[in-house]
């Protein structure tokens, strides 16, 4: 062989990776706050912390990934939204606790550089990040030819909040009466897309295009729907209100989850038919002949988060969620775990 190799006779382009850094640059300008230090591009992102109000700081972090809804974006060949999708996931979990999101960091790899693609994935993280009110301080991409399917990728983030000690929200007030008020997800969200589609795509033989009436529009169109961020909403709600416990409704569904921050003596009693399910839900369950309980442990079955209140104060939340213009519900209460029973969940 005569002629040198480069990188680039490997399938990496570090010209185009170089391009692509001075892209994300200008979309995380947008979503600064203040305590960044610096821009991407450095070995590390920087972030100066502000605790002069906080007796005792706490980090709190969480990561996660999009999971096979990007099978979805790749049918679709649309890749604005699963950013959002990302962001999503790792804030919903640290906002439960009762953190301030502050900054966000991602991960993207693919087999090439594609930049109008690439863009559009780091667009929906900028995007996510304005919606949450943190920083989008660093990432990676990686180039790596012969690792993923031509046009395929994978993504994955980390977020940290900041958290005084005394005001964390860890369920540790948690008694029994109490009630659970949940707030309405924006559809499937990030969770549960292995056996959506092998309902929509192996049993129904449908695929993304396919308009759905039930649904109003077409498959993809409802499945790429973005995963609610409840920042915001949630920030409002520890502000002041006896706010005794937070679930992010991810896999698991709404059992699972409240049962991950309720005491081991307690369990939790649903009450049916007392919140609006969207149209895809049911959908889903028939085509699949999926049962009811199976349905509570893949999905989130329209509830994206849940919080626990005094019953005395359940009614004053929900008007304050439904005045932030919140769908919320009482769907349930914190029961006594039954003597010598395994299961901590009924239906009322």
């Amino acid at each position: 062989m005569d002629k040198p190799l480069t990188y680039s006779d490997a399938g990496v382009d570090i010209d185009k990776a170089d391009q692509l850094v001075h892209t994300i640059k200008k979309i995380a300008q947008k979503t600064r706050v203040p305590g960044v230090m610096g821009e991407i591009g450095g070995f590390g992102g920087l972030f100066s912390l502000n605790t002069a109000n906080m007796e005792s700081p706490v980090l709190v972090s969480s990561t996660d990934g999009v999971g096979t809804k990007l099978k979805i974006a790749f049918l679709m060949d649309k890749h604005d939204t699963v950013g959002i999708d990302l962001v999503a996931m790792c804030v919903n979990d640290i906002i439960v606790q009762g953190a301030k999101p502050l900054f966000f960091l991602d991960y993207l790899a693919t087999g090439k550089i594609e930049d109008e693609k690439l863009t559009q994935i780091i667009g929906g993280v900028g995007a996510g990040c304005q919606e949450a009110h943190c920083a989008l301080i660093g990432g990676e991409t990686a180039e790596m030819p012969g690792f993923y399917a031509d046009g395929e990728y994978d993504l994955a983030g980390f977020a940290v909040g900041l958290v005084d000690n005394n005001k964390i929200v860890d369920g540790s007030e948690i008694q029994v009466g109490h009630q659970m008020i949940g707030i309405a997800s924006s559809g499937l969200h990030s969770n549960g897309y292995s056996l959506v589609r092998k309902i929509c795509f192996d049993v129904l033989k449908m695929d993304v295009h396919t308009h759905v009436p039930d649904l109003g529009r077409t498959l993809g169109e409802e499945l790429l729907t973005p995963t609610r961020i409840y920042s915001e909403t949630v920030q409002h709600l520890i502000r002041g209100l006896p706010i005794r416990g937070l679930a992010h409704i991810t896999g698991g569904g709404i059992v699972n989850n409240v049962l991950r921050i309720i005491p081991k003596a307690c369990g939790i009693a649903l009450h049916r038919g007392s919140w609006e399910t969207p149209p895809i839900f049911k959908f889903l369950q028939e085509a699949g002949k999926v049962t009811d309980d199976e349905m509570l442990r893949v999905f989130n079955n329209g509830i994206g988060m849940v919080t626990v209140v005094p019953e005395d104060a359940a009614q004053d939340i929900v008007a304050r969620l439904l005045a932030m213009k919140e769908k919320a519900w009482v769907i349930g209460e914190i029961t006594e775990r039954e003597s010598g029973g395994d299961s901590r969940f009924r239906w009322m």
